[in-house]
């Protein structure tokens, strides 16, 4: 397949997991000419298509500010498989623990889904919660599957809220839609709310607003909200969990001509 072809198909390819994504695009990259105004042409198209995707942004982002745009898209696809993000949000949170999810984040799923001793709840975010619910139970998870009307109660008993970020900026996160309120319940009632921040998904603060602004428009009708990093107690990202006070992170340069419209 040509490697335009191969682009459209994946941004017609509809909802797809961030390391798929990067891969996919990737691959395409790679068999293009090294025309670099072709290359940011193509890297600016499949932004417009996948706008939020913070591990894209990062990714295009170290190819159009690289001398070796393909080798900069291989290592960055080495170091997505590399992510302990999963694993470090797993191995961190207390026995016997009850944890609220919503809907169905990546790596945050990948993650809970080695632990049969906690209590996972999982909001269904969405229309995806029940389809999370009956995969990790059949991996023999411990797992409620709670109504959004329920995020309430289920949130402010929880001993720890896990939300994830499809792209990060210095104060604030992209995010499924009702972690906005999920972290301000577990703010207020003195439950831990974390924030899965994987790698490639920090993003510059241009970058962030760039990303931040397709949900911006008529917001209560997106998947997908803006949340204050504030609102969360700790981040977890590929060194670990850390304090969310003080946290910055950027996994990019900032290549400024991914900010123009795309062609």
């Amino acid at each position: 397949m040509h490697p335009i072809e191969h682009l459209r198909y994946v941004a017609r390819a509809g909802d797809l997991s961030q390391d798929v994504l990067v891969r996919e695009t990737a691959s395409a990259l790679g068999a293009l000419s090294s025309d670099p105004l072709e290359l940011v042409t193509v890297c600016r198209r499949i932004l417009d298509k996948y706008p939020i995707a913070g591990a894209l942004w990062s990714m295009t982002a170290r190819v159009c500010a690289s001398a070796q745009p393909y080798r900069a898209a291989r290592e960055f696809v080495s170091e997505l498989r590399a992510d302990a993000t999963a694993d470090h949000a797993a191995d961190a949170l207390p026995a016997n623990a009850a944890v609220c999810l919503l809907g169905w984040p990546d790596l945050a799923a990948e993650g809970l889904g080695r632990r049969s001793d906690v209590t996972i709840r999982i909001i269904d975010a969405y229309g995806e919660g029940a389809g999370l619910a009956r995969r990790l139970a059949g991996r023999g998870c411990d797992v409620i599957d709670v109504p959004l009307t329920g995020l309430a109660a289920a949130c402010s008993t929880a001993d720890v809220i896990v939300t994830e970020a499809a792209a990060a900026g210095p104060d604030a996160v992209i995010a499924a839609s009702g972690s906005h309120a999920a972290a301000a319940i577990g703010y207020v009632s003195g439950v831990q709310v974390w924030c899965a921040i994987g790698m490639g998904r920090a993003l510059p603060q241009q970058f962030f607003e760039a990303a931040a602004s397709s949900v911006a428009e008529e917001p209560w009708e997106c998947d997908e909200e803006v949340v204050p990093l504030g609102l969360f107690s700790h981040v977890v990202g590929p060194e670990g969990v850390e304090p969310a006070s003080g946290w910055q992170r950027a996994d990019c340069p900032l290549a400024a001509e991914l900010l123009r419209p795309a062609i």
